[in-house]
């Protein structure tokens, strides 16, 4: 009975993030029969169609011949690294890419993140957390095919990415034009990792990229302001050692 409760909320979140009806078609690009079978057994057949490739060359002839909303990926492939088929992908698609990969280093999290992947999950991992990072990867292809209004709603704050105006429980939030420039970053593509290099080196230019202290100065100024218990984020979230994440609704 709990499993099938949870089917229905994640359909419920599927379908107010998405606004679609139909069936989601993922691609999954995965060598290990295990994993194929594991995934494809706890993926309900009724809002997922779930297809898959065992090499990175049948991933990309198979991601350029049908449409999907979003891509599962190892990075350790037979016949290619992930990060190299991520860097393929994103020259001609712009297909979320959720990885599910075993490395756990920090660097090749960045190097995926970096390359164009939206979202990294290590293996092994619990299904509630990988259905749940699924439902935000197909939320925000969602968002790239249905372009809504450049407003973000995180908590209760309200930011307006066309008027740069950001409101805190309906009071004006002001912010320096760096403060202004991070948190745009971040909206941009509200609950996907944004990389430290990404978010140094648009803000300060190319120079800055491993100037690490000012982005965790301008981070912690900029949860004094927007956050209720800025010790306990909860909009604006560190994955550690990587970037972070802006927790929208």
């Amino acid at each position: 009975m709990r499993v099938r409760s949870e089917q229905r909320v994640g359909s419920l979140e599927l379908a107010r993030g998405s606004s679609l009806t139909e069936r989601q078609r993922v691609l999954l690009i995965e060598d290990e029969a295990p994993i194929r079978k594991m995934i494809r057994s706890n993926l309900d057949p009724i809002h997922y169609e779930l297809l898959e490739a065992r090499t990175g060359r049948e991933g990309i002839r198979m991601a350029a011949t049908s449409h999907h909303q979003a891509i599962l990926l190892d990075l350790g492939l037979p016949d290619m690294d992930g990060i190299d088929l991520i860097r393929a992908l994103r020259k001609w698609s712009q297909t979320p890419i959720l990885v599910v990969s075993a490395r756990t280093e920090v660097f090749d999290k960045v190097a995926a993140l970096d390359a164009g992947a939206d979202d990294y999950l290590t293996k092994p991992f619990s299904f509630d957390e990988f259905k749940a990072r699924l439902r935000a990867t197909l939320r925000h292809h969602a968002r790239q095919a249905h372009p809504a209004s450049p407003v973000v709603e995180a908590a209760d704050v309200h930011i307006n990415l066309e008027t740069r105006q950001v409101f805190k429980a309906g009071d004006p939030i002001k912010l320096t034009r760096t403060e202004y420039k991070l948190l745009s970053l971040l909206a941009e593509q509200p609950g996907c990792v944004i990389t430290q290099r990404r978010l140094l080196t648009e803000t300060w230019g190319q120079e800055a990229e491993n100037d690490t202290h000012y982005l965790r100065v301008y981070m912690s100024q900029l949860r004094h302001k927007l956050e209720d218990d800025p010790a306990i984020p909860r909009i604006l979230v560190t994955e550690q050692g990587i970037g972070y994440r802006l927790k929208a609704e």
